[in-house]
C-alpha cells in the first residue's frame, strides 16, 4: 500500500515538473507581450475597444488625406491666373457680356474726359483723367459687385447649414436637405444650392457638385462646405455634428470680421479724409482762383507736378490701404 503511494507522488511530482519545464519554456510565445501576438493584435484586433480604436486610425487617415487632397486643389488653383473678365462678371451676378463692358468703359472715358476738354484745361489731362476713369470705375464697380455678393453669401450660409443640421438630424437623405436649402433659404445661397441639385439631377456626386460650388464662388466659407462634404463622402462620420461645428466657424467668422471692421473704422476714416483732401483742395482753388490753378493744367511743368502728385497720392493710398485691411 505505502509502495503504491510513493509511486503515485513520484508520477504527481515528475508530472508537475514536466508542465513546469513546458510553461517556462512557451510562455513567452503564448502571453500578449510576445511580439508576434502584438502584430497580430495590431493588424486584426480582437477586442471591441482596439476594434474601435482601429477604425477610428483609419478614418482619422481617411480624413487626413481628404484634407490634404483639397488644400492640394486649392493651392493648385491659386497658382492659376486670375478669374477672366467674364468669370468675374458672372461672379459680380452682372449679366454684361464683353462687348457691354468695354462699351461701359467708353462712356466713362467721354463723360469723364469731355467735361475737362470743353473747360480749355487742354488735351493731355482730359485723355489722362478719361482713360484712368474708363480703366478703374468700370473695374471698381465689378468688383465691388463680386465683394458684396461673396459678403452675402457668406452672411446667409450659416443659416442653410443650420437647416441641413435640422434635416439630417430627423432623418431626411442629405440631397434632399439641399433641395430644402434651394426653395427656402434667401438669396444668393438658394441660386447656389439651387445649381447643385441640378448637377445632382444630371448624375453628379454630391461632392462634385459642391467642389463646383468653389469654383463659382472662391471664398474660404464655400470650401469649409465642400471639405465636410468631401470628408463625409469618403469616411462617414456623424454629418450632423460636423455640420454644427461648420455652422459654429461660420458664425465665428462673422463675429471676427464685425470685430475687425468695428476696431479699423477710425483708420479707414482717415485714410478716406486724406485721400480726398488734395482732390477737395483742387476743387476750391478752381472756384475760388481759376487763373492760379489753371496753370497746373496749361503748363508744362504743371503737368510733371500733377504726374508725381498722382504717383505719390496713389501710393500712400495703396500703403494705408495695405495698413487697414485684415485677411484672417
Amino acid at each position: 500500500m505505502s509502495h503504491a503511494i510513493l509511486i503515485i507522488l513520484v508520477f504527481l511530482l515528475c508530472t508537475g515538473a514536466v508542465l513546469c519545464v513546458l510553461v517556462a519554456s512557451f510562455y513567452p510565445r503564448v502571453s500578449k507581450s510576445y511580439p508576434l501576438n502584438q502584430r497580430l493584435e495590431f493588424i486584426a484586433p480582437t477586442d471591441k475597444d482596439a476594434r474601435n480604436e482601429s477604425i477610428d486610425v483609419a478614418r482619422k487617415r481617411s480624413i487626413e488625406n481628404t484634407l490634404r487632397d483639397n488644400a492640394d486643389l486649392a493651392a493648385a488653383k491659386a497658382k492659376k491666373a486670375k478669374p477672366s473678365l467674364i468669370v468675374r462678371l458672372r461672379q459680380a451676378q452682372l449679366g454684361w457680356s464683353k462687348k457691354t463692358y468695354y462699351g461701359v468703359c467708353f462712356g466713362v472715358a467721354v463723360v469723364v474726359g469731355a467735361p475737362i476738354l470743353f473747360a480749355g484745361l487742354g488735351k493731355l489731362p482730359a485723355i489722362g483723367f478719361g482713360l484712368s476713369a474708363g480703366l478703374l470705375l468700370p473695374h471698381w464697380y465689378v468688383n465691388f459687385k463680386r465683394r458684396r455678393h461673396f459678403k452675402r453669401f457668406t452672411a446667409t450660409l450659416a443659416d442653410a447649414v443650420d437647416v441641413i443640421v435640422r434635416g439630417v438630424k430627423v432623418g431626411l437623405p442629405l440631397n434632399e436637405c439641399f433641395k430644402i436649402v434651394a426653395r427656402e433659404v434667401r438669396s444668393p445661397v438658394k441660386e447656389q444650392f439651387q445649381l447643385i441639385v441640378e448637377d445632382q439631377l444630371v448624375g453628379m456626386p454630391l461632392a462634385d457638385a459642391t467642389e463646383r460650388l468653389c469654383d463659382r464662388l472662391p471664398i474660404p466659407e464655400a470650401r469649409f462646405l465642400s471639405i465636410v462634404i468631401a470628408i463625409q463622402s469618403r469616411s462617414g462620420g456623424s454629418l450632423a455634428e460636423t455640420l454644427s461645428n461648420l455652422s459654429t466657424v461660420l458664425r465665428d467668422r462673422e463675429n471676427m470680421f464685425d470685430k475687425i471692421k468695428a476696431l479699423s473704422s477710425e483708420a479707414k476714416a482717415s485714410a478716406y479724409i486724406i485721400a480726398a483732401l488734395p482732390l477737395f483742395v483742387i476743387g476750391a482753388l478752381a472756384v475760388i482762383s481759376p487763373a492760379y490753378i489753371a496753370l497746373l493744367f496749361t503748363e508744362r511743368t504743371g503737368h510733371i507736378v500733377l504726374v508725381a502728385s498722382a504717383l505719390m497720392m496713389i501710393t500712400g493710398c495703396l500703403v494705408m490701404r495695405k495698413m487697414i485691411n485684415f485677411d484672417f
